[in-house]
């Protein structure tokens, strides 16, 4: 029997749940389900979810995760797009949903959205080396990618879906020329950024993705247009029917679902808005979407994603002038130092080390990325950065949990206090700011004889041996060490520094 996999997509009209097995490294999908949650119309005023739209999300999890029991870790891969990375109380959310469908479900960014996207239509498609344009428009946010074969070049995501605007331009699911007129100006207004970078002389065909274009092509078949595609005689005959309805709730159309009439306005002016801004006279219909790009990344080997995560902070260091030579002095040290803890009895089990490893590596190659900003106060500026950072590969709560060694890899701890009741990241933290400290004359630190341990399995409290003699032949540091000990008696951990 093969590998089974399953990914789960967190949308804001709709939650699905794609579940196969992996045969001769191809995957065959088993089975298929999609539920319209529409989270994305239970943001309130404040932007955050309303008590109903989180139970909505908690109750259809409880069944997905009934249908995921005895799935590995390894074999799921559950994200969440527009609509949680604007709700406010998301973390409250997520902390029950992670628990209910038993397994972490993390927060993408727009730009990586559009990436797994691209890479889920273009898996689909025939090999080819064909410019395309590829557009998945969402209950919350619309995300436009350039790409040529399985390769995505431009990625972006606009704050524009069917769900938003059909709240905000048809309100009360009525349909008049004036209500589409004003929705697609407000569409393009959004979206006439995009005219540069997507104009039609960078792309020879168009696909689009996800449910709007697919409940739209689906009533254009049924009513005798050609399928597979969505045309702009297509569009202007179902805008006429909607206009002869009136209303949503009058509205009787072959292959209209009942559950997709309600944000079919705004649908529609979104779709008319792109096609008259991009010049785009037919749309293909994309079989793959975000779902089918989360595969991809679990069927790809790990070293693939981890190649891509390296490439996104290379980037980033460059970007932003980082010294990363140093970086690399301070990611060895740090990860020798969280070395000899995982290695201790009752450590984390080796595959959650190397994960942990990686992650340390990448925070200490980027945790001076804000010192062109500010000399003193470069952490804090370095952690903004990375939680407001678009990066290939990463979720934000990943972008965060660097941000968060990033911000407490010096000065005092009390200000990350509450994120170190994770025991993986205070030991992540302690070895980085003893990296830190040990490499302060920004060059290769002996390290022989030094040894950093736990002196209770898997808690809090640690101590850091040095051989004999080091502290005299390197008392600047030893000092350092000793002010280090000192700050984390300020807190409920300990670092104990002997020898030194």
């Amino acid at each position: 029997m093969g590998n089974r996999l399953a990914a789960v997509d967190l949308g804001s009209n709709s939650f699905r749940l794609e579940i196969g097995r992996v045969e001769h490294g191809v995957f065959q999908r088993t089975e298929y389900l999609k539920e319209t949650v529409r989270q994305g119309g239970g943001l309130d005023d404040e932007r955050k979810l309303t008590p109903q739209a989180m139970q909505s999300g908690w109750d259809c999890l409880a069944r997905f995760g009934e249908r995921l029991a005895g799935f590995k870790s390894h074999e799921v891969r559950a994200v969440a797009t527009q609509t949680l990375r604007e709700a406010r109380n998301r973390d409250e959310f997520l902390q029950r949903a992670n628990t209910i469908l038993g397994f972490p479900i993390n927060v993408i960014s727009g730009r990586e959205e559009a990436r797994l996207i691209y890479q889920g239509v273009a898996q689909m498609l025939p090999q080819s080396d064909e410019r395309r344009l590829v557009i998945d428009i969402g209950g919350r946010s619309t995300e436009l990618i350039l790409g040529q074969g399985t390769t995505p070049l431009v990625m972006e995501s606009f704050r524009v879906g069917s769900i938003a605007w059909s709240t905000r331009y048809f309100p009360d699911g009525q349909f008049s020329k004036k209500s589409f007129a004003t929705a697609e100006i407000a569409a393009k207004a959004v979206l006439d950024e995009a005219l540069d970078a997507y104009h039609p002389d960078r792309w020879e065909m168009a696909y689009g993705s996800a449910g709007t274009v697919g409940a739209i092509a689906d009533v254009l078949v049924a009513s005798g247009w050609p399928a597979g595609s969505v045309t702009q005689d297509g569009l202007d005959w179902l805008l006429d029917k909607l206009l002869q309805a009136q209303s949503a709730d009058r509205l009787k159309l072959a292959g209209m679902r009942e559950d997709r009439k309600a944000i079919i306005g705004g649908g529609v002016s979104i779709v008319r808005a792109i096609f008259s801004l991009l010049g785009i006279h037919t749309l293909h219909q994309a079989a793959g979407g975000l779902r089918h790009g989360l595969i991809c990344d679990l069927l790809g080997a790990t070293h693939q994603t981890d190649d891509l995560r390296a490439k996104t902070v290379q980037r980033l260091s460059t970007k932003f002038g980082v010294d990363g030579v140093h970086g690399e002095r301070v990611g060895r040290v740090a990860t020798q130092l969280f070395g000899q803890l995982i290695g201790a009895p009752g450590a984390a089990a080796p595959a959650d080390g190397d994960r942990h490893l990686r992650k340390l590596r990448w925070a200490a190659q980027l945790h001076e990325i804000g010192s062109h900003i500010s000399h003193s106060d470069y952490h804090k500026h370095g952690a903004y950065i990375l939680d407001h950072a678009d990066a290939m590969g990463f979720s934000l709560s990943e972008m965060h949990r660097l941000s968060l060694l990033v911000l407490g890899h010096r000065g005092k701890l009390r200000k990350i206090e509450t994120a170190l009741a994770d025991e993986d990241l205070l030991a992540q933290l302690m070895a980085l700011r003893l990296a830190v400290i040990l490499c302060h004359a920004r060059r290769d630190p002996d390290m022989t004889g030094l040894v950093l341990e736990r002196l209770d399995p898997q808690g809090g409290n640690m101590r850091l041996r040095c051989r004999a003699g080091w502290a005299e032949a390197f008392p600047q540091s030893a000092y350092l060490l000793r002010e280090e000990a000192q700050a984390w008696q300020k807190t409920l951990w300990s670092l104990q520094v002997t020898g030194c």
